[in-house]
């Protein structure tokens, strides 16, 4: 399987990282797609690929959480390093209106600048849309020129939305949200094939059931497998297949 997004720098592993690797490798996750955040968290996520080579795979972008008053500055560092090597996606980028709207519309020209990113190099764009999936799908629409792709990340929307953004070629990336008993995303992804899903944990974040509350790890991602399977009335295998086969297909790994 692949962990299509994941913090794994993140100082909540600093304790155990090695031991938090080696079991979700044992649990069959083999790939790890880590997106940024702003500046301070370079140096330890590209750390992360020369730790685990072959396993580990940076991308570059800005935040929106990370769009305050220097936010040029922080797009400035993020375009330099987009011109010393490649990385596997643009991101993690978007809108976010739930925990600050003092800068939308710094937010607003952050995200268009980096979907323009992701058009130029021909890699995807990972967005980043909480309490903004309306607007974020309004970019989309607004930019796509048939060049552009990537993935809706944590995705907890309606099946129109949801329709929305695969009809725009985009994925949904599906993590701990849908073990959540009043999430609804369970009789939402009944609904739709399983063509454009990939799966996410966004660890550390977002435990998924039975292990809600605790720091979340790339190994869990089997519970959320399990748990689309049983939505789709399919076997775990296929869902593995499947959405692992969708992840190479979008990321180009």
């Amino acid at each position: 399987m692949i962990d299509t997004h994941c913090h794994l720098y993140a100082d909540a592993f600093d304790n155990d990282r090695p031991a938090m690797m080696q079991r979700a490798i044992s649990a069959g996750v083999e790939r790890f797609y880590l997106p940024a955040i702003d500046s301070a968290v370079i140096d330890n996520m590209l750390q992360m690929e020369v730790d685990y080579p072959n396993h580990c795979f940076a991308m570059m972008g800005l935040h929106p959480c990370s769009v305050k008053e220097d936010y040029k500055t922080e797009l400035a560092v993020a375009a330099d390093w987009l011109e010393k090597r490649r990385f596997i996606a643009i991101g993690e980028t978007g809108l976010d209106f739930y925990w600050d709207k003092t800068f939308v519309p710094q937010q607003y020209e952050a995200f268009e600048t980096q979907v323009q990113w992701a058009k130029n190099l021909g890699i995807p764009v990972v967005i980043h849309s909480r309490e903004s999936t309306p607007e974020c799908i309004g970019v989309i629409k607004k930019m796509q020129d048939g060049n552009l792709r990537g993935v809706f990340h944590c995705f907890g929307g309606s099946v129109e939305e949801a329709k929305a953004i695969t009809d725009l070629g985009f994925c949904l990336g599906i993590g701990g949200v849908l073990t959540y008993k009043n999430s609804g995303l369970g009789a939402v992804l009944a609904q739709l094939p399983l063509d454009n899903i990939v799966l996410e944990t966004d660890a550390p974040y977002l435990s998924p059931v039975p292990l809600r509350g605790k720091r979340n790890e790339s190994a869990f991602l089997t519970h959320i497998a399990e748990r689309l399977a049983s939505v789709k009335e399919i076997s775990v295998t296929e869902v593995m297949q499947v959405t692992t086969a969708n992840a190479e297909k979008l990321f180009g790994i």
